[in-house]
């Protein structure tokens, strides 16, 4: 499997592709705002003979899914999420205003994903793991095979996601990263929803918020 990832739209967010050696990809949290990241998105896909099969969001915080309208218009694919996103899904108008930026309302349904389901494409499987904190329905997605972790805004490179917003609780995240993330190997790579990448090796020995767990 192969992975590319993006930075989009004011607030940074990590877009990933994800492709094996069918060329099937799906699509992680498509944050592209302006036309031109929209495009810079398109132009890969297109560039590498990729099929996409899918979109996934690790939740749906307005800035995840910025171009997921594009995305559902341009390829005709499912929309992947936790169910518990919904209500995220149904303000990311409002929320986008607050910051002030102009996100049409997408005009999306969810295909519901949760704890332990698994994402196929292609010939490879992802893991889905609901780690709620930042958010009610937060996912993150763990490919087996590479070691490789999605953890949307669940971990950061020396932070963790922010639990100030509806829907967040500190103590539920805490809960997820020594449930969820803490038994994985130490060498797993995490590519967060915002900001480099890091790996859990580092993370428990570096990020503060992990010393406690």
């Amino acid at each position: 499997m192969e992975i590319k990832s993006f930075y989009f739209n004011d607030l940074r967010t990590c877009c990933y592709i994800l492709w094996d050696h069918t060329n099937e990809c799906i699509i992680v949290d498509p944050g592209c705002y302006t036309q031109s990241e929209e495009k810079r998105l398109a132009q890969f896909i297109e560039d590498h003979g990729l099929t996409p099969k899918l979109i996934a969001n690790t939740h749906c915080h307005f800035d995840h899914i910025m171009g997921l309208e594009f995305m559902l218009k341009t390829y005709h694919i499912p929309f992947l999420a936790h169910k518990l996103e919904e209500s995220n899904l149904k303000r990311a108008e409002a929320y986008s205003s607050f910051f002030g930026l102009n996100i049409p309302q997408p005009d999306a349904f969810i295909t519901p994903i949760d704890h332990l389901d698994v994402i196929r494409f292609g010939e490879s499987e992802i893991q889905v793991f609901h780690t709620p904190g930042h958010s009610p329905g937060g996912l993150c997605f763990y490919i087996p095979s590479r070691n490789w972790l999605l953890s949307g805004d669940t971990l950061f490179a020396g932070s963790i996601g922010r639990t100030d917003l509806p829907g967040g609780n500190y103590d539920q995240l805490s809960e997820s990263l020594e449930r969820i993330i803490k038994p994985l190997p130490l060498e797993t790579v995490v590519y967060p929803g915002h900001g480099p990448s890091t790996t859990l090796t580092e993370e428990w020995h570096q990020n503060p918020y992990l010393q406690h767990l």
